[in-house]
């Protein structure tokens, strides 16, 4: 963008900021609208294209220290209604306009005007275009009118310095998916797909319900040349029909007979991994009784857990006669057993 469009351009009205706005606040309604307009957001939409395309323009004007300054001087000249005048005695002419340049380093002080010669006028002052091209940062050959239909006197090259718009890293995409007990434990790689394409996801073994695995490059595309965002995956763990967690233990409910728990006795008890582990159970064991096999439970890089088997009585649903006549010698050999002592105690705690 040249220079001269700057007239008719209020870049700061594009970035939706003040003019009294730092870099930073630039900065960052830049890369708001970026995000909205960019054209992967808004596939084939030619008004989202040139939109995105102003953004940028705006962006790197206002953004650079210098293009800045020469900007809000050249909008300054705009917003006033500049009038050309060769005369010395109207009020508002265009030396007048360059007034407000004065004092230390400018073009003028004290309430004086500048006056201008055209190129090569008599007496040798210094031409209309060699003036605008020193405020303007015109160098050596600096901006002439003759080879311009526009007249353009803003700089040898007559086009503002692009600063180039940032790179920003794409968006994170997320999404769900749901594992067997045992994937989980052992881990997996699973294919899922996320906007019709598919994405190879690899579960680490010992992966907790819950927690998120992140694929890299697989979210939404950068910004100005940055790198794609992530793929975020959350993860749930579908339940065993056997095993529960608890932390790197494996737990599961181990059922005993009346008979069992109280004389005790020995059982097999199945592992995660196919074979079988010889537990004994204690005579007089109550339910909730934790017998433990150690080595049993889930497998990290840190440590293994413990296999549970949590003592759970089994009384029939329908007990026999024989079964009932049984229970009430079992009653009287109890005698004043109260096994119920302790929980009236602890409410009165």
């Amino acid at each position: 963008m040249s220079e001269q469009e700057w007239f008719s351009k209020d870049f700061y009205k594009v970035l939706g900021v003040d003019k009294t706005a730092d870099k930073k606040a630039i900065t960052k309604a830049y890369r708001k609208l970026a995000r909205q307009w960019h054209p992967d957001q808004n596939p084939g939409d030619k008004a989202a294209e040139a939109k995105f395309k102003e953004i940028g323009e705006a962006y790197a004007v206002l953004s650079n220290e210098e293009d800045r300054k020469r900007y809000d001087a050249i909008r300054a000249m705009a917003g006033g209604g500049a009038r050309f005048s060769a005369g010395s005695g109207g009020t508002g002419g265009f030396e007048d306009l360059f007034g407000a340049f004065g004092g230390a380093g400018g073009f003028g002080g004290g309430g004086h005007n500048v006056r201008f010669q055209t190129s090569g006028m008599p007496g040798g002052g210094a031409g209309f275009e060699d003036i605008l091209s020193g405020l303007f940062g015109g160098g050596g050959g600096g901006a002439r009118f003759g080879g311009d239909p526009y007249g353009s006197p803003f700089g040898a090259a007559g086009h503002a310095q692009q600063a180039a718009p940032t790179p920003e890293k794409g968006g994170t995409v997320r999404a769900k998916l749901a594992i067997s007990f045992r994937q989980a434990l052992n881990g997996a790689t699973l294919t899922i797909r996320v906007g019709g394409s598919p994405i190879k996801v690899r579960i680490p073994a010992a992966i907790k319900d819950g927690q998120k695995v992140r694929v890299k490059g697989h979210g939404k595309p950068g910004i100005n040349g940055g790198p794609a965002g992530d793929l975020e995956v959350a993860v749930t763990v579908k339940p065993h029909p056997v095993f529960s967690r608890e932390g790197d233990d494996l737990v599961l409910t181990l059922p005993v007979t009346v008979s069992e728990a109280i004389l005790g006795t020995v059982v097999d008890v199945p592992m995660i991994d196919g074979n079988t582990a010889t537990v004994k159970v204690p005579a007089g064991s109550s339910s909730g009784a934790e017998i433990r096999v150690r080595g049993g439970g889930v497998k990290t890089s840190k440590a293994t857990g413990d296999l549970i088997a949590r003592v759970a009585i089994q009384v029939p649903a329908k007990p026999s006669r024989d079964l009932k006549k049984l229970a009430k010698e079992i009653a009287n050999a109890e005698g004043d057993l109260d096994v119920r002592a302790s929980l009236f105690e602890a409410v009165e705690e």
